[in-house]
């Protein structure tokens, strides 16, 4: 019997007050799991109220007290990161050990946010003019919104919620409707470890609910990652109503193999960059650029054997590298995406359209895909696929590679594999994309950084998490002090100097 999975409001579990619902099904085997009733822009109107309200105590409240919260609550996720993981599994697909890596990267931000007393400190100057100061301080926005894809249900909201309520700001999460029950267990958590009521709220939904957070007046800012088109929109959504906003979209990462690139450890990234999660993931490698004939005809030699050997089963299987995608539609899609680019004339070396996990005939499985000769002008270039499919684009010289990499639309990461110090200097300067890897094929910051893309990867001028998502959260307020001496020296009708 499918579950009924409801909204988190103000600290209790709510029914949704809109009539429409949506199934959530298990990718491996096709069968429904739960239903989602989808929000309304009531349902969001309750849930901003709520963290409107809750907002001044949690303000006031001491940011150690607040780091002291999130400390229990990572304790907790320590302790049930299994739980956690197969809840994810069962509604996203990836393998266990891919859904733990996930809660693991989540939880890296907890921790940096629990340095919310020293992140918060602001900056003091004595005597600026005589007997004046000044000093400056970072407090919160307000009620803030987050918005999450299908990919990572528990990583990237993490990625946002801890470091908006780190500042002192009221939360609001939306995930994904295909996979949103990993979003509950973190609201539960968060009470348990002693989160006020109203401070983390989530909400259902689909583009209904997506509207309503853009032009809920209590709602002062948006964080987002999804597809570019999405994250276009939701910028443009949320400046125009006065919201700050950080949007994150779409990606085409290339991974540069040059001539003297130990080849058996560039295999070995490519499989694990593109073909991890089933290639559902914004930071995979979906382009593969070796440098000269020579070099591609090795990297296709050593790769296809691989890919055809990928062990493709349900993410509960120990043994499966990879799961199956996550929705039926997106399976089409994908296969669609593999379809196009036989008819535009790439060589097909690994074919996995007519894979088939026996026992699991209705799960949305698919195979490794891998192409060669492919070409910029191919629409399985230009666009992200989000799928286990890799393109090989040869390229005769570094500088040809290079230039692919900086006139593509995305610029959200990309990698070289080379043992020449001079190339990957240059690689690290020249190349127009956010985030880059040399001789690491998923270059994904560490907490204590940040991420986020370049060009059509990022709209906003904030990146995620670390020290940006600390200023993305946070207003600046500068103080200038004097205190009276006794002299007077009569009314001032310039510019203040401190001459």
């Amino acid at each position: 019997m499918p579950t009924t999975i409801q909204h988190f409001i103000n600290g209790e579990l709510v029914a949704s007050r809109g009539a429409r619902t949506t199934a959530v099904y298990n990718p491996a085997t096709g069968e429904q799991t739960g239903t989602v009733g989808l929000a309304s822009a009531q349902d969001v109107r309750a849930a901003a109220a709520a963290a409107r309200k809750a907002f001044p105590t949690w303000a006031n409240t001491p940011p150690l007290r607040r780091a002291r919260i999130l400390n229990r609550f990572l304790r907790i996720l320590e302790d049930r990161i299994d739980e956690l993981a197969q809840v994810i599994t069962a509604e996203h697909g990836k393998v266990l050990s891919d859904a733990k890596g996930e809660i693991q990267r989540g939880m890296e931000v907890v921790e940096f946010a629990t340095g919310a007393p020293q992140l918060l400190k602001g900056e003091v100057t004595e005597n600026v003019g005589t007997g004046v100061d000044s000093h400056s301080l970072r407090q919160p926005l307000g009620v803030v919104a987050g918005i999450t894809p299908f990919n990572f249900p528990a990583m990237v909201a993490m990625w946002m919620f801890p470091i908006a309520l780190a500042c002192g700001n009221t939360f609001i999460l939306k995930p994904s409707e295909r996979d949103p029950s990993a979003s509950l267990i973190l609201a539960k958590w968060l009470k348990e470890a002693g989160l006020p009521d109203g401070v983390f709220n989530v909400v259902h939904g689909d583009n209904e609910a997506v509207d309503a957070i853009l032009s809920d007046a209590n709602i002062v800012a948006v964080s987002f990652v999804g597809s570019t088109p999405v994250a276009r929109y939701i910028h443009e959504m949320a400046t125009r109503n006065g919201k700050r906003c950080q949007a994150l979209g779409g990606a085409k990462n290339h991974m540069i193999i040059m001539p003297d690139a130990d080849m058996d450890q560039a295999v070995d990234a490519l499989m694990g960059a593109a073909y991890g999660a089933a290639g559902e993931r914004c930071m995979a490698i979906s382009v593969a650029v070796p440098i000269g004939d020579a070099t591609a005809d090795r990297l296709i030699e050593k790769l296809a054997p691989k890919v055809r050997a990928l062990k493709i089963g349900p993410g509960t299987d120990p043994d499966a590298e990879m799961g199956p995608l996550v929705t039926k539609q997106h399976l089409d899609k994908v296969r669609g995406y593999i379809d196009i680019g036989v008819d535009e004339g790439a060589n097909l070396i690994v074919d996995g359209r007519d894979f088939r996990r026996q026992g699991y005939e209705k799960g949305y499985f698919i195979g490794g895909t891998l192409f060669d000769y492919v070409t910029t002008d191919m629409k399985i270039y230009k666009e992200e696929i989000f799928g286990p499919v890799l393109a090989v684009a040869r390229a005769k010289s570094y500088d040809e590679a290079a230039e692919m990499i900086n006139a593509h639309e995305f610029g959200n990461g990309t990698a070289i594999f080379t043992r020449d110090g001079d190339a990957a200097r240059e690689f690290a300067h020249q190349i127009q994309v956010g985030m880059i890897g040399i001789n690491v094929p998923i270059p994904v910051p560490m907490a204590f950084h940040s991420f986020g893309g370049w060009k059509a990867s990022l709209f906003g001028d904030h990146n995620m998490h670390g020290p940006e998502g600390i200023r993305f959260y946070t207003k600046l307020k500068t103080i200038t002090t004097r205190w009276p001496t006794g002299i007077r020296s009569g009314a001032e009708f310039v510019m203040p100097t401190m001459s």
